[in-house]
């Protein structure tokens, strides 16, 4: 293996032609130079003895499972021949450095390098923070202030009910002395009751006082504790942050043109002004850094994950996926100037030349069937969706329109309000789930069983939108009833009856392995691209808003 990372093809591929353009990172299909590339490096991940990882694929292997993104970069090296790159994202087996892979573009693992020993200054003020908050003169005194606190409210609310009962005493006592007759002795009566409020009113304060000097005797002990927890908190964010400035300052990725920019740099000029914990840890940044600084041609790129998939996020083994976009999106914009790419899929309006059936229409509601590919509402740079062809068609229709949406993949009917008052009307039936759906869906698969709930708490991937992860810490749930209808020899037909209608929510519990683990045919992110992706909204129940009459309808998918 050559100290420059060229890994030649072990068979000729000059008989294929090259792409016009460097691979789009963010949505592709592999050329066949990658796949060729990604199955000799599969191969190799097979049979290699260089280094142990449990990628969860081996029974017997040891270690914490985790499962891995490779990725490969078609190049031609300084003598024009043609070979690939290998990349992995993050550490593998533990270190970031093997003789079949590239290197990290900054290597902070170094035994002796800056980041390391800042760890360590770190992990000391780590240390002190958890000695101090295990003393037991500290906790002590937290167990002593609570049980303070407690005690002296307890005691105070004792002492105000036997105010409260004793004005009612001498209320009725006073009724009774108004009834004597004028006399000093009315008058001495009269005064003793005053008395005894101004004495209970007294006692109240001092006791009041009595525990507070008490409580805060011990709340000045804590306190002593707590502003040296509170001080090494501060110290290690505020060496936290340097630490980490500092890491971002030594990533610097280039262009093709040897343009230089440090990961610092590339997400001050981002919404995020703070780069995301792991960026140019990635497989994609690290294969065009090594490239160019070889003086490499880059011809084409692929990733795929290899082994078990997390438990939050999808990923199947073997599979390739495209770059993320929260942490790679500003780094590869950076990287990839100066380079001619394929067109961006998402900025092709998918929705050209179809057009949406009417299924029912009177001067309420209207509802249609949304072809697939087509947005339900405008994206950020696609303006054609069916809010906006209702809007041109329907020149006349006055509030939200939309009162609910279907993905742009997902085909099937939509209700449509006519006047804000509708809206308002079918939106609580919604919010009520009073409103049946019904989806069929073709999986990529044969499941077991017939039938079922899944129940699984969903949130967006922030560092990869639109993408959802399964959190059970942040999540909000999801349920999905479905049903066999039939099976084929490679798939599995079903209904889907969801109960909330989260984002992706039925491509995630068709895929994930907590779900069905067999993704839906043609989903382009949990599973594998095809001609679609085998879901439509097929029936729909809901109660009309005016009539108040059950209305059911149904439109039959075209897969």
């Amino acid at each position: 293996m050559r100290e420059d990372r060229f890994i030649s093809f072990k068979n000729s591929v000059g008989v294929i032609s090259l792409p016009d353009r460097f691979t789009f990172p963010f949505y592709y299909e592999p050329h066949q130079l990658s796949l060729i590339a990604a199955k000799e490096l599969q191969e190799y991940l097979i049979n290699q003895n260089d280094w142990q990882h449990n990628f969860g694929l081996d029974q017997n292997a040891e270690g914490l499972v985790i499962g891995k993104m490779f990725g490969v970069l078609v190049v031609k090296n300084t003598d024009g021949e043609l070979g690939y790159l290998a990349a992995f994202s993050g550490k593998l087996a533990g270190t970031n450095q093997h003789a079949k892979f590239v290197r990290p573009v900054f290597d902070m693992l170094t035994q002796d390098g800056f980041f390391n020993k800042g760890m360590l200054g770190l992990d000391d003020l780590n240390q002190q923070v958890i000695t101090l908050e295990a003393d037991m003169k500290y906790t002590n005194l937290k167990v002593e202030l609570d049980v303070l606190k407690s005690t002296a409210a307890v005691n105070i609310e004792s002492h105000r009910e036997y105010m409260r009962q004793a004005k009612a005493a001498r209320k009725i006592r006073k009724l009774a002395v108004r009834e004597m007759p004028e006399s000093t002795e009315k008058d001495q009566l009269f005064k003793k009751i005053i008395s005894e409020s101004t004495g209970l009113k007294a006692e109240l304060r001092k006791l009041t006082n009595q525990w507070k000097d008490t409580v805060d005797e011990v709340q000045r002990k804590v306190a002593v504790f707590q502003e040296k927890i509170e001080g090494f908190k501060s110290e290690r964010k505020k060496k936290s942050n340097a630490l980490q400035k500092r890491l971002f300052d030594n990533y610097h990725f280039l262009t093709i043109r040897g343009e230089e920019k440090s990961l610092w740099d590339i997400f001050q000029a981002t919404k995020l002004k703070q780069s995301p914990s792991g960026a140019g840890e990635c497989a994609a940044p690290k294969l065009l850094q090594h490239a160019f600084k070889q003086g490499f041609t880059p011809i084409a790129m692929a990733e795929f994950w290899w082994g078990e998939s997390p438990k939050s996020e999808i990923r199947k083994h073997g599979q390739f996926y495209p770059a993320c976009r929260g942490k790679c999106e500003p780094i590869l914009g950076h990287m990839l100037k100066g380079m001619e790419l394929d067109d961006n899929p998402m900025l092709i309006v998918p929705s050209k030349g179809k057009v949406l059936e009417t299924v029912y229409e009177d001067e309420q509601i209207l509802v249609i069937n949304k072809p697939n590919e087509f947005l339900s509402v405008p994206g950020k740079t696609i303006l054609d969706s069916v809010y906006h062809r209702i809007q041109e068609n329907y020149p006349e229709i006055t509030g939200p329109i939309i009162i609910h949406r279907l993905d742009m993949s997902t085909s099937g009917l939509m209700l449509i309000a006519k006047n804000k008052h509708v809206h308002k009307i079918i939106q609580r039936q919604f919010i009520d789930r009073t409103i049946k759906k019904r989806y069929v869906a073709v999986l990529d698969g044969i499941i077991e069983g017939d039938q079922g709930v899944i129940d699984l708490p969903l949130r967006t991937d922030i560092n990869d939108r639109p993408r959802q992860l399964v959190c059970y810490e942040h999540g909000k749930s999801s349920k999905t009833e479905w049903k066999v209808i039939d099976r084929t020899n490679e798939t599995t037909r079903v209904h889907f009856f969801p109960i909330t209608g989260r984002t992706h929510q039925l491509r995630i519990h068709a895929s994930h392995s907590e779900g069905l683990n067999t993704p839906i045919i043609g989903d382009d992110l949990y599973g594998k691209r095809s001609n679609r992706l085998h879901l439509h909204a097929e029936w729909i129940k809901f109660m009309h808003p005016m009539t108040r009459e059950t209305m059911q309808l149904e439109v039959q998918a075209d897969f």
